[in-house]
């Protein structure tokens, strides 16, 4: 039997079969499966399974299922318009008005502990912002919205500066649809910049991490090193009570999960925190991608977690009241939905493809720092001479931003014969020794993007299992009668 590109996985109720070149998902019988599974290990057709489950096999293979065929080139088919986008399609960007911080997180990209940029006095011009706003106005024309985001250091240390560059912005696009959104560590608010950004529709975005025994453990005083909780406390009381429309409309809340703490204790206090009932509340865990020390994971906050995963499905089939699940997990759900709708059949691989994981850099969220140096976001290290790819005055270096858009080159003999490669979500990041990219560090990365991939597709047969509507590009070849 040829090699055919697919991957094999099971559920508690269900064989399965990814189809690389068909893009899809095959639910097989244990039969099927095992033959399957046995002829990828040999060159013979074990002829002792029963005819119908070989027959089913061959009449796959004759709709074009698990064909051998891989891509012969790692390239990204946005690279032929790449200067259009950039040109014309940014969507947003974000200005580091300050590098100074009242805070010192002990997991910031800032802290020391990564391969950044230590904390500085620097601050940003006003008219390098005004050149930076002017920049995303005139490379966003074929963008009915755009958006404005402030980021530090901790943006509030320059209210006024906000001010200006907020007034400046709406001025200037006029015509479009105008978003601004500030990430804040909250210490910093009061009732006239509150009333300010409620004046504007100014979106926030507030650091909470969990009860003070957990947000006091990363989040200190640069003074002191007094925890920062009961200050936020105090102050989203004040918005509570004075501009609870603004809190309900225009606040959201981002918990950053430090794998080392319990996971339930968190998530219960969140369930239990009236103030955000009606926000949002994100969640991401700490970054590994530029730390000198990585973090792992508990077997409690791993088993706690899949826990509050297992609750949310229950949710989706009719089982349990959504108000009984985590808002710490619910975007996982959306990662899911996302998955699924990229599961679109197509009749075999490109011999030209690339991986998933890059976005256009410059285009979905460009970062610009206090000097007007470009970044493809706020993600990567100001550090590295690789991420930098351009300046507000001198505009982008297509050729850089080519490059980091197709990263999957320097790993495409991996590439091209992984079975995750439309779902991979590596970006140049995953590869940057900030003076090189090395296939050697992008490669690390590889495991753990194929062991989440197949978990969100085991995932997505699980709920389907237990009634799910989700049915186009999962087959049911167990079905089939031959």
């Amino acid at each position: 039997m040829l090699d055919p590109f697919i991957h094999l996985f099971t559920t508690p109720g269900g064989y399965y079969l990814y189809d690389i070149n068909k893009n899809a998902i095959l639910r097989l019988t244990e039969d099927q499966y095992k033959i399957i599974e046995d002829t990828q290990k040999s060159d013979q057709d074990d002829l002792t399974y029963n005819k119908q489950a070989i027959e089913s096999i061959n009449h796959l293979r004759e709709l074009g299922f698990l064909s051998p065929k891989r891509p012969k080139e790692m390239y990204n088919p946005i690279s032929e318009t790449l200067k259009y986008h950039l040109n014309n399609k940014i969507k947003m960007i974000t200005l580091q008005i300050t590098r100074q911080c009242n805070l010192r997180c002990k997991y910031c990209v800032y802290s020391g502990n990564y391969e950044n940029r230590g904390h500085e006095n620097a601050k940003m011009s006003f008219e390098t912002a005004k050149k930076g706003i002017d920049f995303l106005i005139e490379h966003s024309k074929d963008n009915e919205r755009i958006f404005l985001a402030f980021y530090g250091g901790e943006p509030l240390l320059e209210f006024d500066f906000i001010k200006k560059c907020i007034e400046y912005y709406e001025e200037k696009g006029e015509g479009k649809e105008t978003h601004i959104t500030i990430t804040t560590n909250a210490t910093l608010l009061t009732e006239e910049i509150i009333d300010y950004f409620q004046k504007y529709g100014v979106y926030l975005l507030i650091s909470l991490d969990g009860p003070s025994e957990v947000h006091n453990k990363n989040r200190i005083f640069s003074h002191g090193g007094k925890g920062t909780f009961e200050k936020v406390m105090e102050n989203m009381e004040m918005i509570m009570i004075k501009f609870p429309d603004y809190l309900k409309d225009c606040v959201s809340f981002n918990a950053v999960l430090d794998p080392e703490n319990d996971f339930s204790c968190v998530n219960n206090f969140f369930a239990d925190f009236d103030m955000i009932k009606e926000s949002q509340l994100m969640s991401t865990e700490i970054s590994d991608i530029y730390s000198k020390d990585q973090k792992k994971a508990s077997d409690a906050y791993i088993s706690n977690l899949r826990y509050e995963y297992f609750k949310l499905f229950l949710s989706k089939v009719g089982c349990l009241d959504k108000k009984y699940t985590s808002k710490l997990i619910w975007r996982y759900y959306g990662k899911l939905i996302d998955t699924y709708t990229r599961l679109e059949m197509t009749k075999e691989l490109p011999d030209k493809i690339h991986h998933g994981g890059p976005c256009i850099p410059g285009v979905q969220r460009l970062f610009m720092d206090v000097n007007g140096d470009f970044y493809p976001c706020e993600r990567v290290s100001e550090t590295s001479t690789q991420m930098r790819i351009g300046n507000v005055d001198t505009g982008f270096d297509v050729d850089k931003v080519e490059t980091l858009l197709n990263i999957g080159k320097i790993s495409e003999k991996q590439c091209v014969n992984c079975w995750a490669l439309r779902f991979c979500n590596l970006c140049a990041a995953a590869a940057d020794e900030l003076d090189k990219l090395t296939m050697k560090k992008k490669i690390t990365n590889c495991n753990a993007v194929r062991y989440s991939v197949e978990n969100l597709l085991k995932d997505i047969c699980t709920l389907r299992e237990f009634g799910e509507e989700l049915n186009s590009n999962i087959m049911d070849v167990a079905d089939w009668k031959i």
